[in-house]
């Protein structure tokens, strides 16, 4: 018998009323008293059915992989004045998602008989970092060619390429890539005799380290029909001698003109060559990226590599911006959108050059070339109306412009854009209103540029780690005035821009922790020059930028960038904590640990 009915059979058996044996026994029970027991009584009958009916409590779920005594920089702001980020000290991962972040005694009852358990020793554990701009072909290719990065003289350059030919067999062209004239004794770009000597006839083609200048030998231009009558493509420049002879030098959609009569290398090349910058991204604690790898024979590459296994990065691959919109959409459909390992992103195009090889388009000439304000890829007209075109019919789109002039091009290109595609009620690739569309490398704004970044929420993708070189010659290029806004990061975040950064890879290293130390000190890796240093910013600020900014930019935000319950299971495990590192100490970060899904992608022997 229940409770609840014990009580309600004594109240009655002592109220007195009539045909009870002890009918009037207890006085002291009035009936206010009697009705206030009657009411407990029937309230615990109630609670008891209710208990006897209830469901029993779900289970808790059990987590395939717990990962334990870390110091976790989860990336979500605490509830303190200050903001600062919130620290944890496990993480439980189910499937490929985060099932729970919190301490190592709470999370074990998240452990099964099957949960593998990954001590971290106390290691720093942050989100995985996403590359918000990259090259993952080019990157692949150049090490498995003729890789010049860091050359330190002409010298040295006809050195590796001589190398290369000694191993080359018959008609074998001889390319590769990352040479930096600056980085010489002697300042001078080499010229197509300097390769002539050392071709022993083959036909060479090597790219500048910021992939918008190139050096061809003698051979490589007669294979191109490249001579003395050619006329420079738009947004292109062949360098000429005082005799009117091709140099050898080609300057942005001139390399297309070479490149067009390279032999391609074949599918098995192609897939090793990504294969290898798959494993330079793991290694460096890159678990996402956004890729421009223009031939669509790599994304089916990347396709195999996921249907194998293989895929150990997250990846939004960038199309050709000039295609027709009926290319775009069958590429975009091709891929469901909903594959978060794998889709299509965003639609690149190229306003101007690079600062580096005077091809950046500047409002005004450059410093050191006072003839020569670069050399803008389109027509305005032309870019407005293929912009509005392609946003209209919901793609994303980015534009690489580095001058300020390439810069106000894609934002009145965007504002014309956007105007549009409001009016029509085109939805992004998100179904809101926001377009997200992004300006690549953003390297020479002005303050009023800057200012209509914000008024048309445009998004600042760049690279930190790019100062680290261009600093050494950025204000012979733009003098001190305009050098000011050269990677002006903090001006950016100081108007309340978003920033997305990434690196550019193989322009530059893969490595994000150069990127890290570049925008917090703004310092050359020697120690030797700073660099414009109050356009510095914080290391939370600048981890942002690497990690929710990037995940932003490709309306990824509620999928990766944090680590909390539900988000991807997408980090990286460092050998120091880069929030209480110094600088210095910084540029010799180690991953020793890279998580993408709640897999192991990489770890350190």
């Amino acid at each position: 018998m229940s409770i609840g009915k014990s009580l309600l059979s004594a109240v009655m058996w002592n109220s007195g009323q009539p045909g009870s044996p002890d009918a009037g026994r207890f006085p002291v029970l009035d009936s206010a008293c009697m009705l206030v027991l009657a009411s407990c009584a029937l309230s615990l009958m109630a609670t008891s059915s209710k208990a006897q009916n209830a469901p029993a409590p779900a289970p808790v779920p059990k987590a395939d992989v717990l990962f334990v005594h870390a110091n976790v920089y989860t990336g979500v702001p605490d509830n303190t004045p200050f903001a600062s980020i919130d620290r944890e000290e496990a993480i439980a991962v189910r499937g490929d998602r985060i099932l729970a972040v919190g301490k190592t005694l709470d999370l074990q009852k998240f452990k099964g008989p099957e949960t593998q358990v990954i001590d971290l020793g106390g290691h720093f554990t942050m989100p995985g970092f996403n590359d918000a701009h990259l090259h993952l072909a080019d990157a692949g290719q150049q090490k498995l060619e003729v890789n010049l990065e860091g050359v330190k003289s002409l010298d040295e350059l006809r050195e590796r390429v001589a190398a290369k030919v000694e191993t080359a067999k018959g008609a074998d062209w001889i390319v590769g890539g990352g040479w930096d004239e600056t980085l010489w004794p002697v300042k001078v770009l080499p010229n197509r005799w300097d390769l002539d000597e050392v071709s022993g006839g083959h036909p060479v083609f090597l790219h500048r380290v910021d992939g918008h200048l190139a050096v061809a030998n003698t051979r490589a231009l007669q294979l191109a029909s490249i001579t003395i009558a050619s006329r420079d493509p738009q947004g292109g420049h062949i360098d000429r001698n005082d005799n009117g002879e091709p140099t050898g030098l080609l300057r942005d959609t001139a390399q297309f003109i070479v490149q067009g009569v390279i032999p391609k290398p074949n599918h098995d090349k192609m897939r090793q060559g990504i294969e290898v910058a798959l494993a330079d991204l793991a290694e460096h604690g890159v678990t996402s990226c956004q890729d421009y790898s223009p031939e669509w024979e790599n994304f089916q590459i990347f396709e195999e590599l996921e249907k194998d296994g293989k895929l150990t990065a997250r990846i939004s691959e960038w199309l050709p911006f000039d295609d027709s919109v009926d290319q775009l959409e069958k590429k975009r459909d091709s891929h469901p959108q909903s594959d978060l390992m794998l889709h299509t992103g965003m639609l690149k195009g190229f306003m101007d050059g690079s600062l580096g090889g005077h091809t950046a388009a500047l409002s005004e000439p450059y410093s050191d070339d006072p003839k020569n304000s670069g050399l803008p890829r389109y027509d305005s007209e032309k870019l407005n109306a293929m912009t509005k075109e392609r946003v209209l019919a919901g793609f994303q789109v980015g534009f690489h412009a580095i001058g300020d002039k390439g810069i106000q091009m894609a934002l009145d290109a965007f504002a014309e854009a956007e105007k549009a595609a409001k009016e029509a009620n085109v939805k992004a690739a998100n179904g809101g209103s926001d377009y997200r569309l992004r300006i690549e490398h953003s390297q020479v704004a002005t303050p009023a540029e800057i200012a209509l970044y914000k008024q048309l929420k445009i998004i600042a993708s760049m690279q930190p780690s790019h100062v680290l070189d261009d600093m050494r010659w950025t204000e012979d290029r733009l003098g001190p005035k305009r050098s000011v806004y050269a990677h002006a990061w903090a001006s950016f975040l100081n108007k309340g821009v978003l920033l997305a950064f990434g690196t550019d890879y193989p322009v530059e290293p893969v490595s994000p922790f150069r990127g890290l130390y570049a925008a917090i000190t703004r310092r050359s890796e020697d120690g030797k020059q700073v660099f414009f240093p109050e356009q510095r910013i914080t290391m939370d600020q600048a981890i942002a930028a690497y990690t929710t900014g990037s995940a932003f930019a490709e309306f990824e935000e509620k999928e990766m960038g944090k680590l909390a319950p539900g988000m991807l299971a997408d980090f990286v495990v460092l050998d120091r904590d880069i929030t209480a590192a110094s600088p210095e100490k910084l540029l010799g970060t180690k991953v020793l640990r890279t998580v993408v899904g709640g897999k192991t992608v990489y770890e350190a022997q």
